[in-house]
């Protein structure tokens, strides 16, 4: 029985990494490497993230710096960053590469939590659909006299426990993030 529970656990545990990774992407007040760090760069014949080729550091609340360690990239880093989506433009000092954050308006602020309850709402799908298969293996397995029909309501009972536990999860990220954007 506990088998169902450790492959729905480790189901419900890649469901929340892949939330916090593509929440930690999202643009809040304060500048984070998180916002640069995953973006592709064309950097020797092949893509690269940006982590990979230069160091990033935060000199402030509202910039961005980025440092290759080849200064050769600079040029590719500065194409990839135009090309990200961020809605940044790049100023280049040398081998040195800035992005100064606007400050977010109110509008920018709602459409982000938004965004953040929209991609909540898609892992709790995937909770939701973890949960069916392995309910449907219990009774499966119930049918084909594997496991009692005690060891089935026991299973559905803790599988139900632990599904609560992951959405709680996903609320306790939404509210931070959401903290994090809204606060001014």
């Amino acid at each position: 029985m506990s088998n169902y529970i450790q492959e729905a656990e480790q189901g419900f545990e890649q469901a929340i990494a892949h939330f916090s990774k593509e929440l930690k992407n999202l643009r809040t007040n304060r500048a984070t490497a998180e916002l640069v760090e995953d973006i592709r760069v064309e950097a020797y014949g092949q893509n690269m993230d940006l982590k990979g080729v230069a160091s990033i550091t935060i000199p402030d609340a509202r910039t961005i710096q980025i440092e290759p360690w080849d200064k050769n990239l600079v040029k590719d880093i500065e194409k990839a960053l135009m090309g990200s989506g961020l809605g940044i433009t790049p100023k280049v000092a040398g081998t040195v590469i800035h992005l100064n954050l606007p400050a977010m308006t109110e509008e920018n602020r709602k459409e982000l939590v938004k965004l953040i309850n929209q991609k909540a709402e898609q892992s709790r799908i995937v909770v939701r659909n973890l949960r069916e298969e392995i309910r449907d293996q219990i009774l499966k397995d119930e049918k084909s006299k594997t496991i009692t029909e005690d060891e089935k309501y026991s299973a559905q009972e803790k599988l139900d426990e632990v599904v609560g536990k992951y959405n709680k999860k996903i609320e306790e990220i939404v509210a931070q993030k959401e903290k994090d954007v809204m606060t001014i």
